[in-house]
């Protein structure tokens, strides 16, 4: 059986089989009022009882949509906090099982294929996601019960040791059992790789030893390197070298001239003369050397495993916080958005006037794009199309005049004839000047998208959110509109700008932006 770990009110409790005979854990004592602090583990055997304590707590002074949570101690799991807030504020439901599932994370691709193995589609992830799944048979990595119902779920103060015995007291009381995988990295405990894994994240915190000679047990010849937390009477040998991140349980013999390099080796175990122990948990007192040998010669040890962080998300560039790009670009953004909103003020009552005149429906249309790294707004517009313009844009794609995922016909039946003038002249983006003042935009940057296009081509992505979407840019000023190349075009000028971002290439870009506004105000008269 394995160790369970619940949590709830604040607190940590432990739940460990009896067997194990553990009954506290060392620096970990619970903190209460009272002098007679009790441990902070409870053993089970039978059942999983829940912390007279915390259950105390959780009937009087939790609220009833409060959550207790008990999770697998057999694995460890790195998930975003905001994710499972996010999935225990949308699932709708009394008990909700959680599982960490790493092809949900983010920066990854899945395929769906048709059933002759050929491809139908694929989804590219920019974040971590959640699906709802099938109710597990055995615990999920995390349980979260919510406080009002604990009650139901309880027999004599303790809950079912067995999930499906759990699942099927839910159906009795009527309680609605919700499961859902989770973006999360996950290591399993009952495993070497996932031990060691553990061992170098939890060590990462602690201090190397500034020598091996600290200690009569110790050999002034040994060597300890990086990061190696020592048990109790542990015993190294001369010239013994010790690597970390690596834990030596108490009573442990490390013999002369021994290697142990990023492994855990168990109580009062010995290492013989010369054995080399690399990337291992050596955990029984007669362990087969000889067999440990012939796997280190054939080359089943690996040269090394990786630790449990998460893959991040590229970033296509950064900026130094004084920078121009970071601190100058933003400040010149909002005095020239500020600028040409005053200037304008007079005149946007009668373009909304006109609008409304025109056709029905609202004067301005926000879309949603992504803006700086891919957080998402609304962008602002006079609206120039018809009320249900955006539904029949599918019906059209096949008449599209551009590649790519954008959508461009000439005479387009969804433009009102204000809405013409509007985008000839380009007064219907003014709004836009808003998004700029609030920090959403810049004038000058890449063209503003929705994720739906963003998913398009993942270093072209990356490449945009590093800065904000732009009024005007490189694109918009330079794009040829030639067959089959709008999208490539679309791309490199994107990235170049990323690339070359400067006050010159801005002032430059603006320049050119007000000469070709100018020129299209004046042939429309």
């Amino acid at each position: 059986r394995r160790p369970s770990l619940a949590q709830g009110a604040g607190e940590t409790i432990y739940a460990v089989p009896e067997c194990w005979n553990i009954r506290s854990l060392p620096g970990r004592q619970r903190r209460r009022n009272d002098s007679n602090a009790e441990s902070n583990v409870i053993c089970y055997k039978d059942n999983l009882p829940i912390d007279p304590l915390i259950l105390h707590k959780i009937r009087t002074a939790l609220p009833a949509d409060a959550w207790y949570a008990i999770s697998d101690g057999r694995f460890v799991t790195q998930i975003d906090s905001e994710l499972i807030d996010r999935v225990l504020s949308r699932a709708g439901a009394d008990l909700v099982a959680i599982t960490a599932k790493p092809s949900l994370l983010g920066a990854s691709e899945r395929l769906r294929l048709t059933p002759e193995g050929n491809v139908a589609g694929f989804r590219r992830l920019y974040s971590d996601s959640a699906e709802f799944s099938f109710v597990p048979r055995d615990w999920p990595h995390h349980l979260f019960i919510r406080a009002g119902v604990l009650d139901q779920l309880l027999t004599n103060g303790s809950l079912p040791l067995s999930f499906s015995d759990l699942s099927r007291k839910c159906q009795s009381a009527r309680l609605k059992l919700r499961a859902v995988e989770v973006g999360g990295a996950v290591i399993d405990l009952e495993t070497s790789d996932g031990m060691i894994r553990v061992c170098g994240a939890t060590l990462s915190g602690v201090k190397a030893r500034a020598s091996a000679g600290y200690s009569p047990l110790i050999s002034r010849d040994a060597k300890l390197i990086g990061k190696v937390l020592l048990g109790e009477n542990v015993e190294i040998g001369r010239d013994a070298v010790i690597i970390g991140p690596s834990i030596v349980c108490g009573g442990a013999r490390i013999e002369r001239g021994a290697v142990v390099s990023s492994s855990i080796i168990g109580a009062r175990v010995r290492v013989p003369e010369n054995q080399i122990v690399r990337n291992r948990v050596i955990a029984e007192r007669e362990y087969d050397w000889d067999r440990h040998e012939r796997r280190r010669r054939e080359g089943s040890s690996r040269p090394g495993i990786p630790g449990p962080g998460r893959r991040p998300n590229g970033v296509f560039r950064h900026w130094p916080r004084l920078s121009y790009a970071r601190c100058i670009k933003r400040i010149a953004d909002f005095v020239a958005a500020l600028f040409v909103l005053l200037l304008f003020a007079p005149v946007m009552p009668f373009i909304a006037l006109a609008i409304k005149l025109n056709s029905q429906g609202p004067v301005f249309y926000a879309d949603k794009r992504q803006g700086l790294h891919g957080r998402e707004f609304g962008c602002l517009k006079f609206r120039t199309m018809i009320t249900g313009a955006a539904k029949m844009q599918d019906k059209l794609r096949f008449v599209s005049q551009v590649d790519g995922p954008q959508f461009k016909m000439e005479d387009d039946p969804r433009i009102s004839s204000v809405g013409r003038f509007l985008r000839a002249t380009y007064i219907d983006e003014i709004p836009q000047f808003f998004n700029v003042l609030f920090g959403q935009m810049s004038i000058v940057g890449p063209r503003p998208s929705p994720e739906s296009e963003n998913t398009l081509c993942p270093s072209w992505r990356d490449a945009r959110l590093s800065v904000r979407p732009g009024i005007t840019g490189l694109w918009q000023l330079h794009r040829t509109r030639e067959p089959m190349r709008d999208f490539q075009e679309w791309i490199h000028y994107d990235t170049m700008y990323v690339r070359n971002l400067s006050l010159k290439m801005d002032l430059m870009t603006c320049w050119q932006t007000a000469m070709k506004l100018f020129d299209n105000f004046i042939s429309q008269f």
